[in-house]
């Protein structure tokens, strides 16, 4: 049984350092810095479940990563690619579609997005600098726990229960070597 609570408290804490992580690598603002972004509809469903955390990568135009990039152009995305666009901001969250078609205007890319639950593609039009990036992977539901963790409550929680779980084991073992102490005194 003591196994299983340990086991339990290193899990717990362990997801509290990742989300701390997420937290804070996301929020360096930093151009072409790897995001973690919760979703918030259920629009890509099955491929990103509502609730999900996603890691979100710009397309970069170093020579490291495609052939293509090694003239110095930057890769462009392609059909089927998950992308992440529009404002990132707290009141207008961006939005996580996959790209359904592309045309090229004025010589320059624009994404036609649908998100794969939906039954329709969506009316905006994408320009290349609106795209945030391309999606690398999703963690289904921890994005719940991101969420509340930026509240107060939840990040008070974060804070407190691992604090008290921590200063619990303390006691416990300050108890034992006690109560070890005394037992090995009354011996003597």
């Amino acid at each position: 049984m003591l196994k299983v609570l340990k086991t339990i408290y290193y899990v717990f804490l362990g997801a509290i350092a990742l989300i701390a992580v997420l937290l804070i690598v996301s929020s360096f603002p930093i151009p072409g810095n790897i995001k973690f972004l919760t979703v918030l509809s259920g629009s890509m469903t099955p491929a990103i479940k509502m609730g999900s955390v996603i890691l979100v990568k710009p397309l970069s135009t170093d020579s490291t990563s495609s052939p293509q990039a090694s003239s110095g152009q930057a890769v462009d995305y392609k059909i089927g690619n998950i992308i992440t666009f529009g404002p990132y901001s707290k009141t207008k969250p961006p939005i996580t579609h996959r790209i359904h078609d592309i045309k090229v205007v004025n010589g320059q890319p624009v994404y036609i997005t649908k998100g794969d639950a939906n039954n329709t593609p969506d009316i905006r039009e994408i320009a290349r600098k609106d795209i945030l990036g391309k999606v690398l992977l999703s963690v289904p539901y921890l994005g719940y726990a991101v969420d509340a963790a930026k509240k107060p409550f939840g990040f008070a929680l974060i804070i407190i229960v691992p604090a008290a779980l921590i200063i619990f084991g303390e006691i416990k073992k300050i108890y034992e070597e006690v109560a070890k102490r005394k037992n090995n005194k009354n011996k003597d």
